[in-house]
């Protein structure tokens, strides 16, 4: 009866660990997948990893270990075929109602309608943007500037070395300006 409690014990105090990185785990999922409902599977997927191998974890940051679960599990359903829409477009249709749910909120804190306006624009135009990066670039800068990594973890993560990171970072930051000049120019020739 004892190992049981234990073992119970054990579980609940590595579920209250892993759930406080729901937030950052369906983050890189969504970047990953490209859409809400198959982030949500890969979260759902990658958590049932983590769990089921919970005794494989030997210390250190859980976030990156974590996160190595979800982009292991992405990689591993598009390498099985199981991820047929990872690589469908972000659809503005379907997901700007949810964008415009959560812009209610700059209302309540920013009393200027036309800023808050303007402030979802810039949002929508760097989501397109990031939209269109390749998938090695998009990650890492996903990682380090919405979540915040260190180039560390997000070598740890990725299973790339820290110069490659940075490089590769730095190549992230280089096209997303690129494409957002293109966007905004093609935004004041009135396209």
């Amino acid at each position: 009866m004892g190992v049981f409690l234990r073992e119970d014990r054990a579980a609940k105090e590595f579920e209250t660990l892993v759930l406080a990185h729901l937030d950052t785990a369906y983050n890189l999922a969504r970047w990953l997948t490209r859409n809400d409902h198959d982030a949500e599977d890969l979260v759902q997927n990658a958590y049932l990893r983590a769990f089921r191998f919970r005794d494989s974890y030997r210390g250190g940051d859980i976030r990156v270990w974590l996160m190595t679960i979800v982009r292991n599990t992405y990689y591993t359903s598009l390498r099985d075929g199981k991820a047929m829409s990872a690589d469908i477009g972000f659809d503005e249709d379907l997901h700007g109602d949810a964008e415009a749910a959560n812009d209610d909120s700059a209302y309540a804190f920013n009393k200027d309608p036309a800023h808050a306006l303007e402030d979802r624009d810039q949002r929508n135009m760097v989501n397109r943007a990031l939209e269109k990066l390749p998938q090695v670039f998009k990650e890492v800068l996903v990682l380090k500037e919405m979540d915040d990594f260190s180039y560390k973890e997000i070598a740890d993560v990725t299973g790339i070395p820290i110069g490659t990171v940075m490089s590769r970072l730095a190549r992230a930051r280089k096209l997303l300006l690129g494409l957002l000049r293109t966007e905004q120019q093609g935004d004041g020739h009135g396209m």
